[in-house]
Order: C-alpha cells, then sequence, then structure tokens
C-alpha cells in the first residue's frame, strides 16, 4: 500500500513540471505571436500617425475616398464613410468619427451642415444629415496618382495608397494624439504660414524656430517647450467690462466651454472662488460671462481662475511617430526638414515624369509632321499587308531618326497609321510647328527647374503661401507667464481658532463648542498653522477640520516667513528670564521642535509678533536692597537671532510678571527709562 501511495506521488509530481511547462510554452507562443503582432497592428495601423504624410491609416483612407468619389459637389457623409469601409477594416462609427474630427480641423474638407462646434463640444449631427467634400487646398497638395504607391486593401478588392504624396506637412500643421500599447504620442498643430515660412527658410539654409497655434486660440508659454517635447502651459484669453464681470474670449488647447465652465463650478463649490452666475453665449466665436459675487472684485478673481479651474492647462507634448515602420521619438524640426527634403523628391518626380509626357508629346508631333509633309502615306496605298505597311512606315523614317529625341517604336507607327484622312487634308504646316516650338519652350523649362530644385521648391512654396495666407492667420498669443501658485490665489475662507477648554484646534469647531474662542485667523486650505506651546515646544500643521492639541497652547498663527516673533521665557534650570527674537522657525511638517532646551519649570512668559516697537513690563520679586521692582525692556535692543538661541539674561533676579506694554504712555513709563542690566550698548 505504501509502494503505491509512494508510486502515484511519483507520478504526480513528474506530470505536475510538465503540465506547468506545456502551459508556459503555449503562453510563450501567445505573447510571442499573437500579442506582439497585436502591438505592431495598433501602432502602424491605428493610432501613431506617419512621419511622412502626417496622417493616421483611418485618415489616408478618408482622404483617398472622397478624391476617388469628387466631382466638385458636397457628398452625404453616410456614403462616404460607406465607401471608406471598402479599404478601412472597422466599423462606420470610427470612420465618423474620425471623418468629423478631420473636417473640424477646417484644412482638409469642406463641411456642410451641423459637424458639432469645437468650442463648446456639442456633438456633429448625424452622418445622413451633413455632407462634405475635399477642400482646395487638398486637392492642391495630396493627390498624385504618378508618384503615390498603392498596395491592396484589407480584402485585396481594391487599391489604397500607402502614403499620399503631401506637399505641405500636414504632421506638424494639424497636430496628432493617439495611445498604442507601450507609447502615446501627443503632437501640437502649428500655424500653416509659419510652417511653410519655415520651409523656405530650410531650404536656403537659415535656422527657424516653430511654435505650436491652436485652433480654439489662447494665450500659450512656450518657456518651457523643447522642439516638440517638453512642457507648454495655456490660458484662456479673458477681458474685464468692468470690476464685476470677466468675459473668456478664447480656450486653451482641446478645452471647451462646457469643461471650462464645470471647472469654474467645482471651484467656486469648493469654495476657492465667489461667483454670482457664469452665462455661456459661446456660438461662432467664444463667449462666457462669469458675474462676481458681492464684494469679490474681477482683479482679485483672476488668479484664481487661473489656479483653480480650467483657465490655465499644462501640456505634455510627445513626438512621437512613424518612420520606415518604426516608431521613433523627433523633434519638430526633424520632422519638418524631413518633410522639406520629401516635397523637394516629390517635386522632382513629378517634374521627371512631365518631362517624359512633354518629350513623347514633341516626338509623336515630330513624327506626325513628317509623316504628313514628307507624304509618307502615300507609300502605303498599294500594301495590303499590315506587316508590310508597318515595315514601309518603319524604313520611310529611318532617314529622320536624327531628328527625333527617341527610337521610333511599333507604337508610334500604329499613332501615324491611325491619323483620318480627314485631318492629313486640313493639316496646318505653321500651327504644327508653333505647337512643337511651345512644346520645347516647356521642356527647357522643366529642365531648368530640375537643375536648380531648391529655387523650385522656394518658388512652389512661395506661391502655396501667397494663395493662402489669408485663410491661417495665427490664433494662439506666444507670451511667458508669471507663475501662480495655488496657495497665493487661495481665498482665506476659513476660520481657525483654539478650543482652549476641549484642547481643540480648527475650522470646524466653533459651531460644535461651546466657549470662547482664541487666536481666531482666516485660512486658506494651502496654508500652513504654526503652533507654539507654553514649555516651548512648536510645530507646523497643515489647517485641520478638527485637531486635538490640549490646553497648554501659548501662540497660535499662520506661517509667514518675514514674521519676527519676540519672546521671554523662564529658564527652569536657573529660574531666569531670557528674551530673544528669532524669525519665523524653518520646519518639516508635523515634526516638533524645541524653542529652548525642555524642563519641567520651564515656561512662557511674553511671546508677540512684531518687527518694531515691542515693549514689556518686567516685575521683579521685591527685594530691600533692589533700587527698582520693575523695568521696560525695549524688544528691539535685541538682535534677531535663530529661534534655537538661547537669547539675552534679562537680568540674575528674579521675575515675578511680565506684562506687555502698548505704545502709549503709562504712569509707569513717565519715570526715566532705564537700561536693564546686561543690555548696555546692545543685546
Amino acid at each position: 500500500m505504501n509502494g503505491n501511495t509512494e508510486q502515484t506521488g511519483q507520478d504526480d509530481t513528474a506530470a505536475g513540471p510538465s503540465g506547468i511547462g506545456e502551459v508556459r510554452g503555449m503562453l510563450h507562443r501567445l505573447f510571442d505571436t499573437n500579442f506582439l503582432d497585436y502591438t505592431s497592428y495598433v501602432i502602424r495601423d491605428r493610432a501613431i500617425p506617419d512621419v511622412d504624410d502626417g496622417l493616421k491609416p483611418v485618415q489616408r483612407r478618408i482622404l483617398q475616398t472622397l478624391f476617388n468619389m469628387d466631382d466638385g459637389r458636397f457628398h452625404k457623409v453616410a456614403n462616404v464613410v460607406g465607401e471608406t469601409m471598402k479599404l478601412h477594416p472597422h466599423g462606420d462609427q470610427s470612420i465618423f468619427d474620425a471623418l468629423v474630427n478631420l473636417a473640424n480641423k477646417g484644412f482638409l474638407i469642406d463641411r456642410q451642415g451641423n459637424f458639432g462646434n469645437i468650442f463648446t463640444g456639442d456633438q456633429a449631427s448625424a452622418a445622413r444629415y451633413i455632407e462634405c467634400r475635399l477642400s482646395p487646398l487638398a486637392k492642391e497638395t495630396l493627390f498624385d496618382k504618378d508618384i503615390t504607391e498603392f498596395t491592396e486593401s484589407y480584402d485585396g478588392r481594391m487599391q489604397e495608397p500607402l502614403r499620399l504624396p503631401a506637399r505641405i506637412p500636414l504632421l506638424l500643421m494639424m497636430g496628432a494624439e493617439g495611445i498604442a500599447v507601450g507609447m502615446a504620442t501627443r503632437i501640437m498643430p502649428h500655424n500653416f504660414c509659419e510652417l511653410l515660412e519655415a520651409q523656405i527658410a530650410c531650404l536656403k539654409g537659415e535656422d527657424f524656430t516653430l511654435y505650436p497655434d491652436f485652433p480654439r486660440g489662447g494665450i500659450v508659454d512656450v518657456s518651457e517647450y523643447d522642439h516638440g517635447n517638453g512642457r507648454l502651459r495655456c490660458r484662456v484669453r479673458l477681458k474685464q467690462p468692468d470690476d464685476k464681470t470677466i468675459v473668456i474670449t478664447e480656450l486653451p488647447y482641446n478645452i471647451t466651454t462646457q469643461g471650462l465652465i464645470e471647472s469654474i463650478e467645482k471651484a467656486a463649490r469648493a469654495g476657492k472662488l465667489k461667483i454670482a452666475a457664469i452665462n455661456d453665449y459661446t456660438a461662432e466665436r467664444v463667449e462666457v460671462e462669469i458675474k462676481l459675487a458681492r464684494g469679490v472684485y474681477a482683479e482679485e478673481t483672476i488668479d484664481a481662475l487661473y489656479a483653480f479651474t480650467d483657465c490655465e492647462m499644462s501640456i505634455s507634448p510627445n513626438m512621437v511617430v512613424i518612420a520606415q515602420n518604426l516608431p521613433c521619438q523627433m523633434r519638430v524640426e526633424d520632422v519638418l526638414r524631413r518633410n522639406t527634403q520629401l516635397l523637394q523628391k516629390n517635386l522632382e518626380a513629378e517634374l521627371k515624369i512631365r518631362l517624359d509626357r512633354l518629350r513623347d508629346k514633341w516626338h509623336a508631333r515630330r513624327l506626325e509632321q513628317i509623316f504628313i509633309e514628307e507624304r509618307l502615306y502615300k507609300k502605303i496605298e498599294e500594301i495590303t499587308k499590315a506587316g508590310e505597311i508597318a515595315a514601309t512606315i518603319g524604313n520611310s523614317l529611318l532617314p529622320f531618326a536624327g531628328e527625333l529625341q527617341r527610337p521610333v517604336t511599333d507604337r508610334d507607327i500604329e499613332q501615324l497609321l491611325e491619323i483620318r484622312i480627314r485631318r492629313i487634308s486640313r493639316y496646318d504646316i505653321n500651327r504644327q510647328q508653333k505647337e512643337l516650338r511651345d512644346i520645347e519652350r516647356e521642356i527647357a523649362g522643366v529642365t531648368k527647374s530640375l537643375a536648380n530644385m531648391v529655387g523650385y521648391t522656394i518658388h512652389f512654396l512661395e506661391e502655396l503661401l501667397a494663395a493662402h495666407r489669408d485663410e491661417f492667420p495665427r490664433m494662439s498669443e506666444l507670451k511667458v507667464f508669471d507663475e501662480i501658485s495655488a496657495r497665493s490665489a487661495a481665498l482665506a475662507n476659513l476660520s481657525v481658532c483654539y478650543h482652549r477648554e476641549s484642547g481643540f484646534v480648527g475650522h470646524r469647531i466653533k459651531a460644535e463648542l461651546a466657549g470662547n474662542m482664541e487666536f481666531q485667523c482666516p485660512a486658506s486650505e494651502y496654508d500652513r498653522l504654526l503652533l507654539i506651546f507654553k514649555d516651548g515646544l512648536y510645530k507646523v500643521i497643515s489647517v485641520p477640520d478638527k485637531f486635538f492639541v490640549g490646553s497648554n497652547l501659548a501662540w497660535m498663527g499662520l506661517v509667514q516667513p518675514d514674521q519676527v516673533f519676540n519672546l521671554l521665557y523662564r529658564n527652569g534650570t536657573d529660574s531666569l528670564v531670557y528674551a530673544k527674537r528669532f524669525h519665523t522657525p524653518k520646519f518639516i511638517l508635523n515634526r516638533e521642535y524645541r524653542l529652548f532646551e525642555e524642563h519641567r519649570r520651564s515656561q512662557i512668559l511674553f511671546l508677540q509678533t512684531g518687527e518694531s516697537g515691542v515693549r514689556v513690563r518686567v516685575s521683579y520679586m521685591p527685594s530691600a536692597r533692589a533700587r527698582y521692582n520693575a523695568q521696560d525692556l525695549e524688544m528691539d535692543a535685541i538682535l534677531i537671532k535663530n529661534a534655537a538661541a538661547i537669547g539675552r539674561r534679562i537680568s540674575t533676579r528674579k521675575v515675578r510678571r511680565v506684562t506687555p506694554l502698548d505704545g502709549t504712555v503709562t504712569e509707569a513709563a513717565e519715570a526715566e527709562p532705564r537700561v536693564l542690566p546686561g543690555l548696555e550698548g546692545g543685546n
């Protein structure tokens, strides 16, 4: 029995690792094939744009479909989406969303109907109700089938372009955002005219600098922008019709009036700003009106809007693109130089194709001239066999081979034989010669352009810029902002106090506890509270709702860096009184510190803030040999040192009490003031 049990255990042990190993192998194969394939697909075919034409696959397919459908008139968006589905292996909603987004950028697609509102965030109408077509700029700069490389669509039924031969830097012009597996991209849009001017500067070998330009306008701080990466700070543009009203007229990047108003209302509910009403009058232009509450004015509210709402946004661009089928991070300048080189290459390819066509055209016209003027057609009048006809024409053209730019082909002979008798009878020699001269001039012009591609590319960009400059003005203003901290902008809307009987400190104890409240002060949630206890212990805490400190608190107030404290304390070791002055001490939040050494008899006798004019009366224990039993002390006579300093002993006599004096002259102060022993000549 024991043997059987052992044998069974051995079998289980042997089978266990084998089974686990098989599962691990399956998981490895799954990740090595399926997951990696999915990751590569999402990165290259869904989320990250191509650096060369600046488009994601769905955008490229939408534009190609619109080009195929183009007849100059508007098309139902539903029809465009349906046609695009022949190229795009996903649902109609993703195509519709991409089309609306592309149209609302305002560059490549003309719109008709309700495509939503980029200012308010309103959605577009259903696809069956709205129409679109390619814009003139898109037709002028994106398409040329002669230099476009096509590939089969996902189902092999149609052809789609691998990339469009874009003659404008679309990636930087439109911007892009996308999230893939393990990476994301966030590319800022730039101004059309500034991009073309930068390309011209690039071709001339000059330096250039590019900064983002957002369609919603606003004000942008680019001081931390790093060539397409780094950080941007964007603010609304606002105006103040009067002291009680703020009107927002432009928005930060990717912020809608709906989201902006929600952020303002949230800040108001949290007590960070005080408003009476918000009205949204946005239509074609942004207009959000903020009415302020009673006792609150625009100047003091603007900083709070920037600090606590979406009126100021921080953006972190991340320029990740697909280059040579691989994702990589690039700089704005590198992308523009690459686009400029590609533009020059595409223009050169177009010129070469045009040159070949002009030469073919000249060749055909010259052959036609020879065929008719030399009456070569008469040599085939009696010939009946097709082969002999072609051979006769070919042999008849041999004496003119030196006048032609290339050898005569069978196709050339076929075209000559297709000339009709009516055309021969109406042949005009002068007209034919003029046409040949015109073609020769065009050939010379194209040849000259090919010899100076840099100049030709600059001329192309200058003409494009002149044609569209007025359509694309800069929308965003560049400006360096002052840093606004939430602490400085926060409203002091909390009333902090100390209830000695219960020992609680906070801003929510006043309504709960009866009795006198001490050390009441207004505070914000960002303030820090300094607590000083009678035994010399002190600590700094955040403003609490309700916090127990006991009944031994000597002073409480908000931390102010330049505040001066005037302190008299009894040293428990020698029972003598010491005086010192110090600034607000440095601290780590919630850590305990001491103003003097701990002793059961050590105690604060006097503590008051004030940089000057602080006076106290020190009363000593009565003594028959003493000339006086009280003395006024000017705290200004003591130098300001750090909080841990021992301070200056004010006398060798024991102190009975310390009484603060105000600025008025009292009976005790009418006598000639005396300087306390040990304070002669300073501290």
